[in-house]
């Protein structure tokens, strides 16, 4: 027995001749903002689907914003707790700090692998905002070009 495709038909098989002899192509479906619906007409025009690849754009440049933010607090606390100006021992003193610490050491830890010992002097906070500014003003606004 021949083993049968989700379409019905069996594998190896030609599909089904219409009346003049040719074989009838399957039905295309479309996949995402393309799928054609009842009317026949795509769901979204290249118009549409460029507006929702800039706001994308946008948000990531927000996203990105936003994380610098939170270097800069991790940065900030750290100071704080090296010159024992918050006690670690403070229960949301320590969660804060652990939070920072879980967003931030992911980003931070492969530049600290890259850049040589400087005693205890850390730049990897400065090395990141250079990357952040630079994905935000390069490399997000020619990505945006290609759907302006």
């Amino acid at each position: 027995m021949l083993p049968i495709l989700a379409s019905g038909r069996h594998l190896g098989l030609p599909s089904p001749s219409v009346k003049d002899g040719t074989q009838a192509r399957p039905a295309r479906r479309g996949i995402g903002l393309f799928r054609r619906g009842n009317t026949g007409k795509p769901c979204a025009t290249a118009l549409e689907l460029g507006r929702a690849m800039i706001e994308l754009l946008q948000f990531i440049s927000y996203l990105l914003t936003i994380y610098v933010y939170i270097v800069i607090a991790m940065a900030i606390l750290s100071w704080l707790i090296a010159f024992n100006v918050v006690n670690t021992r403070n229960q949301i003193v320590h969660m804060i700090a652990e939070l920072l610490y879980r967003l931030t050491e992911p980003a931070l830890r492969p530049i600290r692998n890259v850049l040589p010992n400087m005693g205890g002097i850390d730049i990897s906070p400065i090395i990141l905002f250079l990357i952040i500014l630079f994905i935000q003003s390069v490399i997000l606004p020619n990505i945006a070009k290609l759907f302006i």
